[in-house]
């Protein structure tokens, strides 16, 4: 794609623990089909999707990360030159939750620091094995200053939606700092669908 098919060109980037599902919500918002063959994410991968926002064509380049501790060194690079950084954790996970700090602390110290935020719950779909509520995610998000939504990669629900509140959050900021609208680095949201079924993915 030549840069005359697209208007904006956007950097995202997918942190958060392994097994929290980020391949499987990367292959759902780029290819919309759901795998649970998936294995983890050796260093980083990405994949590329252009969207329609208020207008523009805004081309996504989205990385996903690997969260293994041996990858983090290789991994760091890609944190500078985001534009966005999505956090995942797994709604039946509470160490993955109880890591967004961590996560936090990576992107203060490796990222851009006015890059946009989002904090997602992934694997909503599996409400049987839920161990972290809305409340507790809404809540760590209001302690940072961003926003939050609940996604099912199976499901689909909120994924087109997750990507789509970042492209409009990312392109508010760009307009802020060429003079416009003071966009923040939270991401306006709708409220999360509730969905449920059952998930297979720990990419």
């Amino acid at each position: 794609m030549s840069t005359a098919d697209f208007d904006l060109l956007f950097k995202v980037l997918l942190i958060g623990d392994s097994g929290t599902g980020k391949s499987c919500l990367l292959i759902r918002f780029a290819e919309n089909i759901f795998s649970d063959n998936y294995i983890s994410t050796i260093g980083v991968d990405f994949k590329i999707k252009t969207i329609n926002v208020d207008g523009k064509t805004i081309k996504m380049q989205v990385w996903d990360t690997a969260g293994q501790e041996r990858f983090r060194t290789i991994t760091a690079s890609y944190y500078r030159g985001s534009n966005g950084i999505i956090l995942v954790y797994d709604v039946t996970n509470r160490d993955s939750f109880d890591h967004i700090n961590y996560w936090m602390k990576e992107i203060d110290r490796l990222a851009a620091p006015d890059v946009c935020r989002l904090i997602v719950g992934n694997k909503s779909d599996l409400s049987d094995k839920r161990v972290v509520t809305t409340e507790e995610g809404q809540s760590l998000a209001q302690q940072y200053g961003v926003s939050f939504l609940e996604t099912s990669a199976l499901g689909n629900a909120n994924v087109e939606e997750m990507f789509t509140a970042m492209a409009k959050a990312m392109r508010k900021k760009q307009g802020a700092t060429s003079g416009g609208e003071n966009g923040g680095n939270a991401v306006p949201l709708k409220p999360a669908k509730k969905v449920e079924g059952e998930s297979g993915c720990a990419c």
